[in-house]
């Protein structure tokens, strides 16, 4: 993928689509790293369809596209989101102040991320938790 690529991915439950997620801002060279974002339908969430989408495109960032980190930016009131990540034990790098202009306001963030070393330690685990 080029630099500033993405891919994008539909979350799909009994072939009804509920959400989309997606990993952009790919950057190569030094950086190797990718964003990723994501959205569900209120009336699928809290049924961890999320995590596991999110996983399957950490698993597809460090396994297919060979990079070395993968980033979460979080809006600190949107604990739904935020839950995500815990759930799938991603670090929290700390606060980035006006970090992303969201309808025409600059928006505070939470970065939670994800190394290559930590996803191969930790990958069979978490794997068996949310994939088998």
């Amino acid at each position: 993928m080029e630099l500033g690529a993405s891919a994008s991915f539909g979350i799909f439950v009994s072939d009804q689509f509920v959400g989309e997620i997606n990993i952009s801002n790919i950057t190569r060279g030094a950086f190797q790293s990718g964003h990723v974002g994501y959205w569900i339908d209120e009336n699928s969430a809290g049924n961890g369809y999320t995590p596991e989408a999110l996983l399957l495109v950490i698993k597809f960032a460090f396994e297919d596209l060979l990079l070395h980190r993968v980033q979460v930016s979080i809006v600190p009131r949107n604990r739904s989101s935020r839950r995500v990540v815990e759930k799938l034990d991603l670090r929290c790098e700390g606060l980035a102040e006006k970090y992303l202009e969201i309808n025409g306001v600059w928006e505070d963030h939470l970065r939670y991320a994800i190394t290559v070393e930590e996803w191969q330690v930790r990958k069979s685990l978490v794997c068996a938790d949310w994939l088998d």
